[in-house]
């Protein structure tokens, strides 16, 4: 148990902080019409994710600056990751008040799961063959902070727009929400760059050719 140092745990956070996202979503599903519970929960639930997000942040930098890298830290911060990302996704699609951006949210997470499952497969390939544990490279980092941004954005943009003043004034935002939609390119592009370049990376691990 002596790799459980402070970064390992923050990652352990993560995961454990998914369940709790997950309920504070689906909680107003359970609440129809009632769009002040619908706002605290789905704002609760921004605030569980950013502090996921913040987690994720910091335990790498801690990692790397006390030198606590180990195994075990680049295998868990990855998965927790994983479940954070995938587990926010698909509680968006799933839930009824966000089905304005189903139709397309619901094509990158496909995407997303697909990669994910792909580089997970991939890595665990290179761990047996090579006796490694590939740990994420700065186009994946960039590839998660597009996936954060995405969430915050498909959880936050819609809330803003129930907002009477908002609703008011500025109703173009609640038919098109720019940000949601733009986050969500950025996303799938750089979800598949990043896969792609973690196949290339350890095809020495995977070639059948060797």
């Amino acid at each position: 148990m002596k790799q459980l140092n402070i970064p390992n745990r923050l990652s352990l956070l993560r995961l454990c902080l998914v369940p709790v996202f997950m309920a504070l979503m689906g909680i107003p599903e359970l609440l129809p019409g009632q769009t002040g519970m619908e706002i605290l929960f789905s704002a609760l639930a921004a605030f569980v994710f950013i502090l996921c997000a913040v987690t994720d942040m910091i335990d790498g930098k801690i990692a790397r600056k006390y030198n606590m890298i180990t195994d075990f830290g680049k295998f868990i911060d990855p998965v927790a990751d994983k479940f954070m990302v995938i587990g926010a996704m698909m509680m968006l699609v799933f839930c009824d008040r966000y089905a304005a951006i189903r139709p397309v949210l619901f094509w990158g997470v496909v995407i997303v799961v697909f990669r994910e499952l792909a580089v997970t497969a991939v890595r665990l390939v290179a761990l047996s063959a090579g006796g490694q544990v590939i740990a994420a490279n700065m186009l994946g980092k960039i590839k998660t902070v597009t996936q954060i941004v995405c969430v915050c954005a498909a959880i936050i943009e819609p809330l803003l727009c129930k907002i009477p003043l908002v609703d008011k004034y500025l109703s173009f935002w609640g038919r098109y929400l720019p940000i949601t939609y733009t986050s969500i390119a950025v996303m799938t592009i750089f979800t598949l760059w990043s896969g792609i370049n973690y196949i290339v990376c350890a095809w020495k691990y995977i070639n059948p050719n060797k």
